[in-house]
């Protein structure tokens, strides 16, 4: 019996499988200093201990998207290192923030298989759970990805389609312990617009792009772990039907969340993704814009001094989008666009009065 392991195909999932996944993970302040030197994120909650602690929090807590590609790439090597696509997220939720030393864990449970039409592939819905060194939950989330089969002439059971919220209610957001606004800093921030400023249905154009290399999308695979051949292997790229590796879509999501800085400055903690989908490839080369658009706002229960934007980010590869690119009459995606992205940002409110309540 052979000792090393191509990875799980769909046939070898079954419903409630559940997986500890190896390496746990220590994240350093070196891991703060690549995120920024990778997705050049500005956010000042995780850039100044300063700013923080004027928050009532330790330090400057972890980038919440670091987080999110630390704990998808150790359920990598057991659920997706022979996928096709990742293909979307609910009931997405960050718990407490992760700082410099903490040791992050995954565990994931298969809820839901579907074999694709043409027998190849199929779909696998995953409940994956990050808990830190203490056992606290720092992410849980369902996400869909469709990995190769092993052998189209495979048998498989009869699909499972497991049924997600279609959101996360602003009530169940997690606010971290202690964090109280009050001397919440608009100029460190970067912008004087607060929660009551943002309207639903507002557009917003974030201007700037960002031209993603291969050696970006390659060096975050690897500083992740995450083993999916499809992101690094040029050679098995050359037998996909895009002929080339496919960059990491949290590498795209990353590049967004950054981009949106301009605009969305004070958006200063991704609490939840209530829906997200990775519309199209995107490769080296490409350049990556975005816009959003607020789709609703919410009070956070016994808290006058911050509020939650839900929030729609598209970006849309090698095209600027002042003209908001995104979904048609007809229902179908521009062709530029390559992730849609629904999610509820915290953001300090204007008529704070003394804090939580």
């Amino acid at each position: 019996m052979g000792k090393t392991s191509a990875g799980n195909f769909f046939e070898d999932f079954v419903v409630g499988q559940a997986f500890r996944h190896a390496t746990p993970r220590t994240l350093t302040e070196a891991d703060a200093a690549l995120n920024i030197g990778l997705f050049g994120t500005r956010f000042a909650i995780n850039s100044s201990d300063e700013f923080a602690r004027n928050l009532g929090l330790p330090r400057a807590p972890l980038d919440d998207l670091l987080v999110f590609h630390v704990v998808i790439a150790k359920t990598v090597p057991d659920i997706s290192s022979n996928a096709v696509a990742n293909l979307g997220y609910a009931e997405f939720r960050w718990g407490v923030p992760v700082y410099p030393g903490d040791t992050l864990s995954v565990s994931s449970t298969v809820l839901g298989l579907r074999e694709t039409s043409d027998r190849k592939s199929g779909v696998v819905w995953v409940r994956s759970t990050g808990v830190n060194q203490r056992g606290e939950m720092v992410l849980d989330y369902v996400r869909w990805v469709m990995v190769h089969k092993r052998s189209a002439a495979a048998a498989v059971a009869a699909p499972v389609v497991p049924k997600t919220a279609p959101s996360v209610a602003a009530a169940d957001l997690i606010v971290p312990a202690g964090l109280s606004l009050e001397r919440y800093d608009d100029g460190a921030a970067g912008s004087p617009h607060r929660w009551e400023d943002y309207a639903v249905g507002e557009r917003i154009d974030h201007v700037s792009g960002y031209t993603l290399e291969d050696s970006d999308h390659m060096f975050s695979t690897r500083l992740y772990q995450n083993n999916a051949w499809v992101h690094f292997d040029a050679v098995r790229g050359k037998t996909t039907r895009f002929g080339r590796r496919l960059a990491y879509g949290g590498h795209v999501i990353s590049l967004a969340r950054s981009l949106s800085f301009n605009g969305l400055a004070n958006g200063f903690r991704m609490a939840a993704f209530n829906a997200g989908s990775h519309v199209g490839p995107t490769f080296g080369g490409d350049t990556i814009y975005a816009w959003s658009e607020i789709l609703d706002t919410a009070q956070i229960p016994a808290r006058s001094d911050l509020g939650a934007l839900r929030v729609r980010t598209i970006a849309a590869k090698n095209r600027c989008c002042g003209d908001w690119p995104g979904k048609g009459a007809d229902g179908k995606y521009h062709p530029s666009v390559v992730l849609d992205l629904d999610y509820w940002l915290l953001m300090p409110r204007r008529s704070v009065s003394s804090g939580p309540t």
